[in-house]
């Protein structure tokens, strides 16, 4: 596994190296009685991976909308680095067992 950045390190060169970290992340989640995570729980999980993985500190994620429960649903979300830079980051369900959904999340391979 990579070494994390240090945090001096701008999130733009670690939005950079989160294509590589996020690469085939995973992550569970048990929700309510609906199998659906909201829009924040989502970004919030994105932007905790990413932190993990980097060393820096939690970044600004957003994504659209609650995410589904339903597998092979996915979801775009944006992470937004203090330098104005951003990274798409695709969220994809790949499995679901009453309330816990299970999704990976993979980052863009460019940042825009």
């Amino acid at each position: 596994m990579p070494k994390p950045l240090s945090v001096s390190t701008s999130w733009g060169l670690a939005a950079a190296a989160a294509v590589a970290l996020l690469a085939g992340c995973s992550a569970e989640v048990t929700v309510g009685s609906e199998a659906k995570l909201s829009k924040d729980e989502v970004a919030d999980q994105v932007a905790e991976k990413l932190a993990a993985a980097t060393g820096q500190p939690k970044p600004d994620v957003t994504c659209p909308e609650d995410l589904a429960g339903k597998v092979g649903t996915t979801m775009r979300c944006e992470l937004t680095a203090t330098d104005g830079t951003s990274l798409g980051v695709t969220v994809e369900v790949t499995s679901v067992d009453g309330d816990t959904i299970k999704y990976d999340i993979q980052a863009d391979e460019t940042v825009s």
